[in-house]
């Protein structure tokens, strides 16, 4: 698989005008392919796998939250980046999530060709099944590479995208809760 990415990237290359054989461009194909491997690398990952080794018991039932998770990903339409952060509350229903496990399903997803609001729906669903939590609030801010370098060229435009599941749906007082707490400036230094 290796070779014919690379003879593509090759070809690529010379279709764009440039000489793949140039001194700079030597190593793009290799560079090129173990970019794109590990830019997809979510496509070898089982969200399973990653979040049910790492549930707890416990009696808390009140909201759990993780903000300002970065992540990458490469939009599906251009295969350029958009990347933001992403934050996640659930409600646990007699289990807890090791508190890594969130930025891990976020990756896992977001190192797929993706949309942003896919992305979404998808770590949602994922908390959702795996998890077994009440309910779950997950919210992605990102900016775009298809908008700022291409297209309408606007820089610093940002998308904002949500999913609620469970209680955070069907909840005013829950999915209060969860926006105030991700749009709270106060942010704690250690």
């Amino acid at each position: 698989m290796q070779e014919k990415f690379q003879k593509h990237i090759k070809e690529i290359l010379s279709l764009i005008g440039e000489d793949p054989k140039r001194e700079g461009l030597l190593k793009t194909p290799t560079r090129v392919f173990k970019s794109f491997e590990f830019l997809t690398s979510g496509y070898k990952q089982d969200p399973k796998e990653i979040l049910n080794d790492a549930l707890f018991t416990s009696s808390n039932n009140e909201m759990v939250l993780v903000r300002d998770i970065e992540f990458y990903s490469l939009c599906e339409h251009h295969l350029l980046p958009f990347f933001g952060r992403a934050h996640i509350a659930y409600i646990p229903d007699k289990k807890v999530l090791g508190l890594s496990k969130m930025p891990r399903l976020v990756d896992l997803f977001a190192r797929r060709l993706q949309i942003q609001e896919q992305l979404t729906e998808q770590i949602a669903d994922a908390m959702i099944e795996f998890v077994g939590a009440r309910g779950v609030g997950v919210v992605l801010e990102a900016r775009h590479m298809c908008m700022e370098m291409r297209g309408v060229q606007k820089a610093n435009a940002t998308t904002s995208t949500s999913a609620l599941r469970g209680c955070f749906l069907k909840n005013e007082k829950t999915r209060k809760e969860f926006f105030s707490l991700i749009t709270s400036s106060k942010q704690v230094r250690f």
